[in-house]
């Protein structure tokens, strides 16, 4: 017994620290900030939903696989948003060039409110979450807004005993047998977020409270897991190169401890409101091609591709995300977000 509890728990502890981190990543998180951080809220004069489906590893078995629907948007919507260029779209100039960006004011005060749904599955290990979420913007400056949000939700995490692997050693059938053990976790995270028309600047803490992990019933004891603090600050900024592309600098530095600080860097440009293209890299991770069209006012699709430089790459084809949103309840038909970009 001793023994077979050893192994399992070597067995967890190796998983985890080949994720690096216990919450999944994200390559396309730039164009849904409001699944890093809770402040983001409602920012925008619609609701904002997005699902995506990502592919870690392609061609390595039980790699992970993670899927979202993320919702949010103003509890009122604000009475001085007004038809601009970008709600007819109309040929030309660009919509969204200088003399658009001239007009930008800060956000009126208001509340905003998002529900997340997520699941997060890699070999025996799965978690699935759920978060409501409440943030608050205001404008501190004739152009520039601060919001900060808390989502509060649980976590499941849960572990299916018949898919462990001992590296060729026999699994125990009464281990095998204890089919799927589930413990069910609160979780609160908690953000705030700077932004005006040419950048924005964010600070998020998820998973704020650390608790001990154990997986257990009558033939399986897993213990001295913990669920530890994730702490991610982001950056951007917004620089119009010619009259119809932008170019979108920003990166994200996350710190989960007593793991080294990990960091992305991002480019993306875009092309008026309609198309963009961009490309990041991850610290010791890999790099990633990025590129999205907003199909109308109602849809956007985005899709991204990583190659990893680690060892993995030897036995991975890649990772692939596809992330799709939609606008809803986008009055003044805008192609493209006025707050996030």
């Amino acid at each position: 017994m001793f023994l077979k509890k050893l192994m399992i728990w070597i067995g967890l502890f190796t998983c985890t620290t080949v994720m690096a981190q216990q919450r999944p990543y994200y390559t396309q998180y730039i164009m849904n900030n409001y699944i890093i951080n809770p402040a983001v809220a409602g920012i925008e004069n619609y609701w904002d939903a997005k699902a995506s489906h990502r592919l870690q590893w392609v061609g390595l078995q039980d790699a992970p696989v993670t899927t979202y629907f993320t919702i949010h948007g103003p509890l009122s919507k604000s009475a001085y948003d007004r038809e601009s260029a970008t709600s007819f779209h109309a040929s030309g100039d660009n919509p969204r060039g200088d003399a658009y960006w001239r007009d930008y004011t800060s956000v009126e005060p208001h509340a905003g409110v998002g529900f997340t749904v997520l699941n997060d599955r890699t070999g025996p290990l799965n978690r699935f979450a759920a978060y409501g979420t409440y943030a608050y913007h205001m404008g501190i400056s004739p152009s520039t807004s601060l919001s900060g949000g808390v989502s509060v939700g649980f976590t499941n995490m849960s572990l299916d005993a018949s898919k462990l692997n001992f590296g060729g050693t026999t699994v125990d059938p009464a281990v095998a047998g204890s089919g799927v053990i589930n413990r069910i976790k609160p979780d609160i995270s908690a953000g705030l977020w700077l932004y005006s028309k040419d950048y924005f600047l964010g600070l998020a803490a998820q998973q704020i409270i650390p608790q001990q992990l154990a997986f257990s019933d009558n033939t399986v004891y897993v213990q001295n897991g913990k669920l530890l603090p994730h702490l991610f600050l982001s950056a951007g900024y917004r620089m119009q190169m010619t009259d119809d592309i932008s170019f979108l600098p920003s990166a994200l530095v996350r710190y989960i401890s007593p793991l080294p600080i990990g960091f992305d860097v991002n480019a993306k440009f875009q092309y008026q409101d309609l198309v963009w293209a961009g490309a990041s890299y991850r610290y010791q991770d890999g790099f990633a091609a990025i590129v999205g069209l907003n199909i109308n006012h109602n849809i956007n699709i985005g899709y991204s591709y990583d190659v990893q430089t680690s060892t993995l790459n030897t036995v991975s084809k890649g990772t692939h995300e596809i992330l799709i949103g939609f606008l809803l309840g986008n009055k003044y038909g805008d192609w493209c977000p006025r707050n996030l970009w």
